[in-house]
């Protein structure tokens, strides 16, 4: 495999084991970077291990079935890969405040269902950084923070 596939199947495993069903927090010591940013316009931007960990953590205490998967093949070019996705899931858990817009009390029981377009930067086989763009004003209509005009 060349370069890009080699990016291609890393990011391939971030996805199904961080944002998939089913996490597995290992796969950020195995394949990020030690000061890896994570950065997306409904959340703080978080860095390193602990700070990405600690976001998935509580991000899916207060979603238990959240789960996101690829909606499109991934694109890259040099250390870049570019996926498209969407998911969401269900607020049934503790209070959220993790959103820049707000927080959310304990098990509203509203869902979020959204899609996004991520950069994932890849280098020596270890994520960097992964960008991401996401349609943030559907989820917080949906999940009550914001109203629709």
């Amino acid at each position: 495999m060349g370069k890009e596939e080699d990016n291609k199947a890393v990011v391939v495993r971030w996805f199904t084991e961080f944002w998939g069903k089913d996490v597995n927090l290992a796969v950020v010591d195995d394949i990020a970077a030690p000061d890896m940013l994570l950065k997306y316009s409904l959340h703080e931007p978080r860095r390193g291990h602990d700070d990405i960990k600690a976001f998935m953590t509580d991000f899916r205490a207060a979603f238990p079935d959240l789960n996101f998967g690829g909606t499109a093949d991934l694109i890259a070019e040099g250390d870049y890969v570019v996926g498209q996705w969407e998911g969401g899931g269900t607020h049934t858990g503790p209070a959220f405040a993790d959103f820049l817009i707000g927080g959310l009390p304990a098990a509203t029981g509203r869902s979020m269902r959204f899609t996004g377009t991520t950069v994932l930067k890849v280098i020596d086989g270890k994520i960097v950084e992964e960008i991401g763009l996401d349609d943030g004003v559907t989820a917080l209509t949906q999940l009550g923070l914001i109203k629709a005009a």
